[in-house]
């Protein structure tokens, strides 16, 4: 909680919100709510995140979603990954994925001003350089890339209101399979180049999924936060870690949150009951909040 106050003031600046998905109290699971699932292949470890990941979510008051994949142990955790949320600023790395994809299939090379406008949106989070994007590719292309990806459920946003596109954890960890393992859909120097930009998030946004980490792991990283009338707070996060063995991403949503503090609260015990599962002897390192 203290790196989350001291990232609040520099996070409120800079994203776009993102609704989430996930609240496992134990009175929501008395009245019903969706439960943790997780299977793998390594014994024991299945029934572990799920009893960990559930504990996280006790006493939080938010809608929470969830979604994780091991590739090296395949390993899946999911909950609420149907569920729909307004997407605010990490709908940023699907037009990401979406000019990456568009470029490749045009034979072509990023222009030096697509590369400033997506390491800024990227990066720094940066909504006007997300907003030129945007504008640039179209809601019929980025339905296009959408289709290609199997992201069947997400939604743009219309009228240009990109932060409030439809997303579900399910489908972004589409998205996040796709960054992170070779495919049809992204060419691999395109995955090597969102990880690139993922990687350098400024120090003030590194808050949410990377928490806990491993010290061995490389991490990459985009969140989103929102505040509006309806649902309070949606605080949400992407993270993918790599390298040393590592082959994992972890998709948290969250909205009805009554502050941003309790979003990223809830986003980072999620992140670090999923490391610690993953990661039983491994030293954690707190990530950089500047």
């Amino acid at each position: 909680m203290r790196a989350s106050r001291r990232v609040l003031a520099a996070a409120v600046v800079a994203g776009t919100a993102v609704p989430v998905l996930v609240g496992a109290g134990a009175a929501d699971a008395m009245a019903g709510a969706p439960r943790v699932k997780c299977s793998s292949e390594k014994a024991g470890l299945a029934a572990k995140l799920q009893r960990d990941i559930t504990t996280a979510l006790r006493g939080s008051t938010a809608i929470t979603a969830v979604s994780l994949h091991d590739r090296t142990t395949d390993t899946v955790c999911t909950l609420r990954a149907d569920q729909k949320f307004d997407s605010a600023s990490t709908v940023k790395v699907t037009v990401l994925a979406t000019l990456l994809w568009d470029v490749n299939r045009h034979n072509r090379h990023l222009t030096p001003r697509e590369t400033e406008l997506a390491t800024a949106m990227i990066t720094k989070s940066d909504n006007d350089a997300t907003t030129a994007l945007w504008r640039q590719l179209g809601v019929p292309k980025i339905k296009n890339f959408l289709s290609a990806a199997d992201m069947t459920r997400t939604v743009p946003g219309s009228n240009g209101h990109w932060g409030l596109t439809q997303i579900t954890a399910g489908d972004e960890q589409k998205l996040m399979n796709l960054i992170t393992g070779s495919n049809s859909v992204l060419s691999d120097k395109a995955r090597a180049y969102a990880l690139k930009l993922m990687n350098k998030v400024v120090p003030s946004q590194r808050w949410g999924t990377p928490a806990g980490a491993p010290s061995s792991a490389v991490f990459h990283v985009k969140n989103g936060w929102l505040s509006r009338a309806a649902h309070g707070w949606r605080v949400h996060g992407l993270g993918a870690f790599t390298g040393r063995g590592h082959d994992y991403t972890i998709t948290v949503l969250t909205h009805d949150n009554e502050t941003m503090a309790a979003g990223i609260a809830t986003t980072e015990a999620v992140a670090r009951a999923i490391h610690k599962g993953l990661n039983p002897t491994a030293n954690a390192v707190e990530t950089s909040t500047g």
